[in-house]
């Protein structure tokens, strides 16, 4: 495994949810990524946010552990759950919701 996939794989398996996305939830640097900001933070949830235009290594290396070809990316324990339409589509039928509940993911501060 390599160094990008092993430090991506720490992140995914040590928070309960991790958004990779570009720029942080305090100042998204796209539409996608603030509408996957915009949700988590509706479903009142704690996440950890990774902020790929930092680093190049990660930005690429996300794609291929997830087989995945956008950013935004959401992992809930350790689970790929999608991109930003994906997410929307699953907060807009209560199953991201669900989701988050039946995983019993830790409630925002």
């Amino acid at each position: 495994m390599s160094d990008t996939n092993a430090r991506i794989s720490d992140l995914v398996t040590s928070n309960d949810v991790v958004l990779f996305m570009k720029g942080t939830p305090l100042f998204p640097q796209c539409g996608f990524s603030s509408r996957a900001v915009a949700i988590l933070d509706h479903c009142g949830v704690a996440y950890e946010s990774v902020d790929v235009l930092q680093d190049m290594e990660i930005r690429q290396g996300i794609k291929s552990f997830s087989d995945w070809p956008t950013i935004p990316q959401l992992y809930v324990k350790g689970e790929f759950v999608g991109g930003s339409d994906i997410m929307m589509e699953m907060f807009e039928a209560g199953e991201l919701q669900q989701l988050l509940d039946e995983s019993g993911v830790e409630k925002a501060a």
